[in-house]
Order: C-alpha cells, then structure tokens, then sequence
C-alpha cells in the first residue's frame, strides 16, 4: 500500500511531461513547416512552380481545385495556392517583429520598473495596467486605423498591446529576485544598476519570456488575420490569409469555398502549432506547473 502511494503519483507526472514534450514537439513541427514553407515560396515562385500571388488571371476564374491550380483560383483571378504560401511570408513577418518588438520594450521597462521602485514604478505600473485592461484586438485594430496598413505599421499596432505582459511578468520577478543576496551582494560591492540588471538580474528573470513569446505570437497571427480580414492590415492584393478571407466572404454563398477554406486553414493550422509550442515548453519550464503534477 505505501509503495501504490509514491508510485501512482510519479506515473501521473511522467505522463503528464510526456504529453507536454509531445505538445511542444508537435507545435515546433508544424511551426517550422511555416517558415519553410515562407523561406521556399519564392523560390518556387523564381522556378516556375508557383504563380505570381498578386498577378491576376484572366482565366480562369473562381475555378475549385484541380491538377494546374491546386487549391484552385479566386473570383478576382488569383492563384490561391500561390497566395496560401505567400500569406506564410507575410504573417510570419508581421507575427515576428511583433513579438520581438514587444520583447524589447516590455522587458526592459519591466526590470527598471521592478528594481527602481518608487514614482518610476508607480508610474509605468499604471500606464501599463491602463493599456492591458483595453480588449487586445479592439486596441490594435484603433492602432492599426491610426497608423495604416504595412507591414512594419501593423507590428506596431500588435506589439503596443503586447508589452503589458511582457512588463507585468518581469517586473514581478525582478521585484522578488532584487532582495536576494547576491544581488545585495553585487550592490555592496559598488556594482552600477546597469551592472546589476544586465549580469545578475536579467538571467533570473527571462526564464518566462519564451512560453510567452510563442503564446503572443499566436495570438498575434490570429490578430493580424483578423484585421486583414476587416481590411487594415497589409495593402490590397497582398497575399495575406486575413484579407484572402474578406475577398471570398461574397463568394461563400455561391459554392465557392475553396477561396476561404485554404487561407483560414492555414491561419488555423499556424495559431495552433505556436499554441501547442507555448503550452508545452509552460508545462516543462514554469515550476509552479511542475510542482503542482507532482502533488497530484
């Protein structure tokens, strides 16, 4: 009997890390088929194998898949294979500087905030707090209204509603790991506050950052297809899943699916990938995580 109680929990926690590794290794998987997929699109394109994505066929038109247009074309005469691998490039453009973009201005003002204290923190506690209260999309799409459609304007309006987190998460670390001894030690010793946080701060706090990384970048993809989708997101006739779907909402009802099926799958398939990517690496490196399995 007391063997059955040390066992049974140990079993719960390997499967539940297996599952985790699987989670993770299936999101790389499929995340990485992306930016293959992105990286080779024009070179398929420069071979002859794929068609221009925003050149506009005469014929033929809205026609569904076949063994010359694999997915089929639009009502507006485009290749919709061509587009669907292109509309990769784009989104994972946007999804990257996004992300990277928030990265670099939430986690520094998070580990000042933290380590400072007093009015600056207070300050940029506030302004953050007052920015992640706003509904994410509603803030983008005013952002995206505000500084018009592109690729660079639209990681913008992404990353401004990302930072808060990035803010929050670090900032909280930094605020517990600062009264640490080795940090009380660093200081004793004359160490600069640019010292203090870039040697012995830094590495404690950017454990989160990656699960939170991939997490917003699919809430990113899934952000920018939806202001394609209400038309401020890329220019027009750019290969963009989001805008793909507005141009074949009309067409829906006429039987022709194909146009939205394809670009919505593959926005479908790509938020998934970094989904599972996230969730699995939250489950093998965040400790409260771990230690809860164990308890179970």
């Amino acid at each position: 009997m007391t063997f059955a109680k040390f066992r049974i929990p140990w079993f719960k926690q390997s499967q539940r890390r297996s599952l985790s590794v699987q989670m993770m290794w299936a999101g790389l998987g499929i995340t990485l088929g992306f930016v293959a997929i992105a990286l080779l699109a024009p070179t398929l394109q420069s071979w002859g194998w794929l068609q221009d994505p925003m050149q506009s066929l005469t014929n033929p038109l809205h026609q569904p898949p076949s063994a010359e247009h694999w997915f089929g074309t639009s009502r507006q005469g485009y290749d919709v294979f061509s587009r669907t691998l292109f509309g990769a490039q784009a989104a994972l453009k946007v999804v990257f500087l996004a992300t990277v973009l928030s990265v670099l201005v939430g986690v520094p003002l998070g580990m000042v905030s933290g380590y400072i204290g007093g009015r600056i923190d207070r300050i940029l506690l506030f302004l953050m707090d007052a920015i992640y209260t706003l509904p994410g999309l509603l803030l983008s799409v005013t952002l995206a209204f505000i500084v018009g459609r592109g690729v660079v304007n639209a990681a913008i309006a992404l990353s401004i509603a990302y930072v808060p987190q990035y803010y929050r998460v670090v900032r909280n670390h930094t605020v517990s790991v600062k009264t640490e001894l080795f940090i009380e030690a660093a200081q004793a010793t004359g160490a600069s506050t640019w010292r203090v946080l870039s040697r012995y701060l830094f590495a404690n706090v950017i454990q989160s950052v990656p699960v939170l990384f991939t997490l917003n970048a699919a809430d990113a993809a899934l952000t920018l297809g939806s202001l394609g989708f209400l038309g401020l997101g890329l220019p027009d006739q750019t290969p963009e899943w989001g805008l793909d779907l507005r141009q074949a909402l009309d067409a829906l009802p006429t039987g022709i699916w194909w146009t939205a099926f394809f670009p919505g799958l593959a926005l479908t398939l790509l938020v998934v990938g970094l989904s599972l990517l996230g969730e699995g690496l939250n489950e093998l490196i965040n400790p409260l995580l771990r230690r809860e399995n164990w308890t179970r």
